[in-house]
């Protein structure tokens, strides 16, 4: 109905009404649409144009504004139930912790205008509920429901507190990256400390990382890929964040801060393992999931100190003896290896196949065959007995990383982990 009515006079006479009685006038209210559907926008006058464009705006605007409430609201609440949890249910006063900086940085961005912009009366899905919510079994689910509830929440503030003056929308979008990495470390806590062994089990692929200038990229793109072990190495000389130059400035502990740090997020946010190659105190740094260990590096009893029992620690074997003191050290696996020669370690001589053959044969924890390894010389490391390989360049020299990475996990899941060679039916 348009806000302008035409005005018409209509005799009226009543049923009973004797035909002496005069025609009376009556203001019947007949809609009449407006602006006149035969006008252009130039027929109107300015301040008519003028007026019906800041009516929109206002209805607009307010509508803005109660979802921007809503949606602070349902943050909100969400981050209380995960924080709840985790204070009483975990007992981690680190998770509470973050979990509480987050609730207090959106209830600063709750502006006065959103509250009073609030009217549940007039809200359509007020009160509607799903029949998901019902099969939410254990804490494990209430969480993980709630973190998806604030991630949706926060998405709607950053796209509609953009145009809006105040730091919402950057607010929304910080803590909603913040917000992936302490999913995965609730979850995790929730799990209790064996669940990086055991995620450990599951892998078959390693990835380890050699410096290059678009290494978050490869990286990104291997975890998207399916790949849930990542192992930061960055040594040598070189430019920072290049691949290795012979005579180059060395690669700084800064940058190497940085680039750990960044992807040890990307793998929080995939759900898979991050590992750092020798540094143990990178490593603490960076809140990574373990170390990876050379021959020469620090012995692993003093690593198992320093980073506690629930981290793993990984260690580089060349001959049988080695693999036996890494499980008499206490370490959660071995690299087998250089199966091939490579030139990430330079020096040194190829074992071949046979030592892989031993460890298939004896190893009682995960063992990776590496070096050299790529889609062309992986059936031989299978065929030797590996079920787990550990690459380098058959990723970061990829055209295509994901697609390689791809490649090497559909291979690697037609091998059952830990099956003897002659059970295995789809070996040649």
């Amino acid at each position: 109905m348009g806000s302008i009515a035409n005005l018409v006079s209509l005799p009226i006479r009543p049923k009973s009404s004797p035909a002496r009685f005069a025609p009376l006038p009556l203001i019947a209210m007949v809609p009449a649409p407006f602006p006149n559907p035969s006008l252009e926008p130039q027929d109107l006058l300015p301040e008519d144009l003028e007026a019906q464009v800041g009516m929109a705006g206002a209805v607009e605007q307010r509508a803005i504004e109660r979802l921007l409430d809503a949606n602070l609201d349902r943050a909100r609440e969400g981050l209380r139930v995960i924080e709840d949890w985790c204070r009483f249910g975990l007992a981690r006063p680190d998770l509470v912790s973050r979990t509480k900086d987050f609730r207090q940085r959106l209830g600063r961005c709750h502006q006065a205008s959103f509250k009073l912009a609030r009217h549940t009366a007039t809200d359509p899905a007020a009160g509607m509920a799903h029949g998901a919510q019902a099969e939410r079994q254990g804490a494990a689910a209430v969480v993980a429901a709630n973190c998806g509830r604030v991630q949706e929440a926060l998405r709607v503030l950053e796209e509609f507190g953009r145009g809006l003056p105040g730091p919402l929308a950057g607010e929304a979008a910080a803590i909603r990256y913040g917000l992936y990495d302490l999913e995965v470390d609730v979850l995790r806590a929730a799990a209790g400390p064996g669940w990086r062994r055991e995620l450990l089990g599951q892998c078959q692929l390693y990835f380890v990382t050699s410096p290059a200038a678009n290494l978050e990229a490869v990286v990104t793109a291997a975890l998207e890929a399916g790949v849930r072990l990542v192992q930061y190495r960055a040594k040598g000389d070189g430019l920072a964040g290049a691949a290795p130059v012979a005579g180059g400035p060395a690669i700084t502990d800064q940058q190497r801060l940085t680039d750990a740090r960044a992807l040890r997020q990307l793998c929080a946010r995939h759900g898979a393992l991050f590992l750092v190659n020798d540094r143990i105190d990178l490593a603490l740094a960076v809140d990574a999931d373990g170390v990876h260990l050379g021959q020469d590096d620090l012995p692993p009893a003093i690593a198992r100190r320093l980073l506690g029992p629930d981290r793993l620690i990984g260690r580089s074997t060349h001959r049988l003896e080695q693999l036996h003191q890494a499980v008499a050290d206490g370490c959660d696996y071995v690299g087998v290896g250089p199966v091939n020669a490579t030139p990430t370690k330079p020096g040194r001589d190829p074992v071949g196949l046979d030592y892989v053959r031993q460890a298939a044969a004896t190893s009682p924890i995960p063992f990776f065959a590496i070096g050299g390894i790529d889609s062309t010389s992986l059936e031989e490391a299978l065929a030797a007995g590996a079920s787990r390989v550990a690459v380098v360049r058959a990723i970061t020299q990829a055209a295509d990383a994901g697609a390689a990475s791809a490649e090497l996990l559909a291979r690697l899941a037609q091998v059952r982990l830990d099956q003897p060679l002659l059970e295995r039916p789809d070996q040649p």
